[in-house]
């Protein structure tokens, strides 16, 4: 395949993604800032029973919050207000599918006391510039950066719980697929799986099969719980995503995440 078609072919199946992911790349942090001028819990009070448990404030959360230095090799940003998405900007043609939708775009769920959002990015392997005979592998190995929008948002009480488990209850039932629009733009999901995954007091994590002009590409989403905290990571990755393949959870974000919720 000559690289003008592997180029088409890569547009075609991240086009879409990319503009999603990178319109819900806002965060409500600073309106969290204002709305919450009083300090939650402490970040290490993680109470075992969360029914009458205060949320993480908005300055507690910044500190859970991944930044520059939390990952080996990776760039790790705020994310900026101008582009956030929320619920209301995010709809499923299911109904059953909203909530899903919502976590996938990087929307909040519910209401939250406090919510931040971080952008992290790996940075390209060594190498992975060097030309091979082999066009397909070659895109794959220069375009092999997994970008991850991670929102953490604090709720009192059973909050998030009831978050969590209303996304696991919607992914069930969207399984075989559904369309969303975001910012305008409609996606067609066409599988969610779920994949192992381990962090946090609770954790779960899919693969999320999304069909752009034909070709079909990959997302992840990941979900963990500390406390009152709910962390929702979504990634996407350059190279599989043009190569029509699959790529691995970003492991190295989500057990940082998870350590600083811990």
């Amino acid at each position: 395949m000559r690289p003008t078609a592997i180029r088409r072919t890569a547009v075609a199946a991240t086009v879409m993604s990319l503009a999603l992911l990178t319109a819900a790349c806002g965060s409500d942090a600073d309106t969290a800032d204002k709305d919450n001028g009083k300090a939650g819990a402490s970040a290490s009070a993680k109470p075992a029973d969360t029914a009458g448990a205060k949320a993480l404030g908005a300055a507690e959360l910044e500190k859970v919050s991944l930044a520059q230095g939390d990952v080996k090799g990776h760039k790790i940003t705020k994310a900026g207000p101008a582009d956030a998405v929320t619920g209301d900007a995010v709809t499923a043609d299911k109904a059953a599918c909203d909530v899903f939708a919502d976590a996938l775009m990087g929307a909040k769920s519910g209401k939250p006391a406090a919510s931040t959002q971080r952008k992290v990015v790996s940075e390209p392997k060594k190498g992975g510039d060097k030309e091979s005979d082999d066009p397909a592998e070659a895109f794959k190995a220069a375009f092999d950066i997994t970008t991850t929008l991670t929102t953490l948002a604090s709720y009192d009480g059973k909050g998030a719980e009831e978050a969590l488990a209303g996304l696991r209850t919607a992914a069930t039932e969207c399984a075989s697929g559904f369309t969303l629009t975001a910012a305008g733009s409609k996606q067609k999901i066409t599988k969610i799986a779920e994949v192992p995954v381990k962090g946090a007091e609770e954790a779960v994590a899919w693969t999320v099969t999304v069909e752009a002009e034909g070709e079909k590409s990959a997302m992840k989403l990941i979900q963990l719980r500390q406390g009152t905290t709910l962390a929702s990571l979504t990634s996407l990755n350059l190279g599989a995503s043009g190569a029509g393949g699959d790529f691995d959870l970003p492991t190295a974000v989500i057990d940082a995440q998870a350590g600083k919720l811990a």
